[in-house]
This record gives C-alpha cells, sequence and structure tokens, in this order.
C-alpha cells in the first residue's frame, strides 16, 4: 500500500503573492492582551510622573531619593506614596513629554501609606481613577511608573491576590494595617513606588507600594477608604484618627464565655501606653475586648476601622472579659499622635 503526502503550499510557495502580503498587519499581529497594555501604557503614561526627592538626614546632610506618582487633577494635585517623600516637603517632578516642574508635599498619611502632592502646573492630564473593589483574581493589571528612575516603563500581570494585609507606618512611630491590599505579580521595583496600578480599562486601581520578592508585589487599594483620605488629604493636610492606645491581637474566648455569647474569638489586650485612653478608663494587658459600641471585635483589623475621626472625644461602651467574667468599660479614644 502506497502513502501519499499532501503538502499545502506555505506563504513561501503561495503564487502571486508578495513578501509584504504575505505578513500580518500589526493590528493583527496585536493579539487582545497586547491591545489592552499598549493602549493602557499609551493613555496613563502622560498622568505619571517620575519623582525625585530631597531628604535631610543626620549630621545635616541631604540624600536623593525617587519615586513616582500619579496626576489627579488638570491644577497639579499628584498621589504617591507616603514613604516615598518621607522627610521632605519639595522635590521635582518630571513627565513623559519632558517637562520638569516643582512640586510640594501638601500632606502624607503614613498609616495609609498615602501622600499628596502639588505640582506647578495648571495642564496636567489627571488619570481615571477606579475601584479595586471590583476586581478579581486573574484579572490583567498594569503597573506604570519609574523603576530605577527610568521613565514611563510598563510592565503587565495579574492580580495574584486580594485581602492581603500590608504593615506601614513613619519609622519610629505608630504602625497600622493597611487592608485589602492589591498583591500582583506584574514586576515592580526601586522607583515603581507611588505609581500606578491600573485596570484594563485605564483606571488606577492601586498605588504601588511595596516589593515583597520577586514576582511579587503590593499595591494600596483604591476605594472608598482611600478616596477619603486622599480628598482629607487636600484639604486639610493630615488624616486625624481615634486612638486608645492600646496593641491586641486575636484569641479565642473562654469556652464558657464563648457558649454564652455564641461565638469564638475576641481580642487581647497585649499592652497599654502609659497615660492613654485605655489605661485611664483601666483597660489591662491580658483583658479580652469583646464589642465596642456594640461592634463585635474579633480581629486587630476590626478595631482598628473603628479608629475614626468622628470617635475622638466621644465616649464608647466597651464590653471586657476579665478573668473569665464579663465586665463593661467606657472608654473615650483620643487623637492618634502624629
Amino acid at each position: 500500500m502506497r502513502s501519499t503526502l499532501h503538502f499545502l503550499a506555505g506563504a513561501e510557495g503561495a503564487p502571486g503573492r508578495s513578501p509584504s502580503e504575505e505578513r500580518p498587519s500589526d493590528d493583527e499581529a496585536l493579539d487582545a492582551y497586547s491591545r489592552v497594555v499598549t493602549a493602557v501604557a499609551r493613555d496613563l503614561a502622560p498622568s505619571v510622573a517620575n519623582l525625585r526627592v530631597t531628604r535631610r538626614i543626620r549630621g545635616g546632610r541631604t540624600a536623593m531619593g525617587g519615586g513616582s506618582a500619579v496626576v489627579i487633577t488638570p491644577d497639579g494635585f499628584l498621589v504617591t506614596s507616603a514613604h516615598v517623600v518621607e522627610g521632605s516637603r519639595v522635590g521635582s517632578a518630571s513627565f513623559v513629554d519632558g517637562r520638569e516642574m516643582r512640586f510640594t508635599v501638601v500632606g502624607a498619611d503614613p498609616l495609609s501609606d498615602i501622600a499628596v502632592l502639588r505640582a506647578d502646573a495648571e495642564d496636567l492630564a489627571p488619570a481615571q481613577l477606579g475601584d479595586a473593589s471590583d476586581l478579581k483574581v486573574g484579572q490583567l493589571v498594569v503597573a506604570i511608573g519609574n523603576p530605577h528612575g527610568y521613565a514611563g516603563s510598563v510592565t503587565a500581570g495579574v492580580v495574584s491576590a486580594l485581602g492581603r494585609s500590608l504593615p506601614v507606618g513613619r519609622r519610629g512611630g505608630p504602625r497600622r494595617m493597611v487592608e485589602n491590599v492589591v498583591q500582583t505579580d506584574a514586576a515592580l521595583n526601586p522607583g515603581n513606588s507611588g505609581g500606578a496600578l491600573v485596570d484594563g480599562a485605564g483606571r488606577v486601581v492601586g498605588i504601588n507600594t511595596a516589593v515583597a520578592g520577586v514576582g511579587l508585589g503590593l499595591a494600596v487599594p483604591i476605594n472608598e477608604a482611600t478616596r477619603r483620605i486622599i480628598a482629607t488629604l487636600m484639604a486639610d493636610g493630615r488624616v486625624r484618627r481615634a486612638w486608645l492606645g492600646v496593641a491586641v491581637g486575636p484569641r479565642p474566648l473562654p469556652p464558657r464565655v464563648a457558649g454564652r455569647l455564641g461565638r469564638g474569638s475576641a481580642v487581647e489586650v497585649i499592652e497599654v501606653v502609659d497615660g492613654s485612653p485605655a489605661d485611664l478608663a483601666g483597660l489591662h494587658p491580658e483583658d479580652l475586648l469583646v464589642e465596642l459600641d456594640g461592634i463585635r471585635l474579633e480581629g486587630a483589623d476590626d478595631l482598628q476601622r473603628m479608629m475614626t475621626v468622628e470617635r475622638i472625644g466621644a465616649a464608647v461602651k466597651a464590653t471586657v472579659v476579665r478573668e473569665g467574667e464579663l465586665r463593661a468599660i467606657t472608654l473615650t479614644p483620643g487623637e492618634l499622635p502624629e
């Protein structure tokens, strides 16, 4: 039995076609992924600034630092990471169109790692802010920034995880957890901090803040809470928060109390700051905070979420487990020291 091999004429063998006709056009060559990334890069690059920051260090010397920032209004307001401008009040911002201008730090909030800057311009290209609450794991995201000072650098990847927490705060000062941090595998490097993490529709859904390892970048989410912080910094230059003066952590409730309350966990007071509102109210280490103002506490983030400006100076009722017994304590949060 004889086998017959049939060959289809390839491009080279196709009669009557020139080499230019054989190659696909640029549009045909770009797949959907590439088209999204190139469109986002084109539209957002003018809205991301390369920052040069001068800060004073020990001994009266100065040090140069860098980072990125995102334009949010045409008249010069930009958002960046608080740690990028820590210790500085002024710097310079440059853009992909070649313009360079001075900026001042309007306000910084180390406990969200967000800062607002004001540049000397009236005609900047603002980015559109999105909502990280709508993100899904596996979704395409694009990081735009200035790693190692290379302006307008673009990397792409996916949302690797959501709901992460990131410890932030000024060196030697109070610490806090930023919740719902966006984890991405889009490559981030020094200088990307303060730059934009953008979804496929060209909306900024995060401010790149940290490199946690190879292929592991973190971004502070743009959401309702972040928008409030940005608006407050623009208006007042600082964010006020309530403060109890305790260090806490999750802990299981004693079985008898757990059965009575129908739940298994609370927040243990690990440390009480001398002279703090918690100290003045008689809160002790090893107390278990069950409720505050009628709201259940099962983790440190539950208590953190309640420490808003509205609670400064407002008495709240706390339910505490001490020596196995439920007790009621009245706390009056103060203002978190800067």
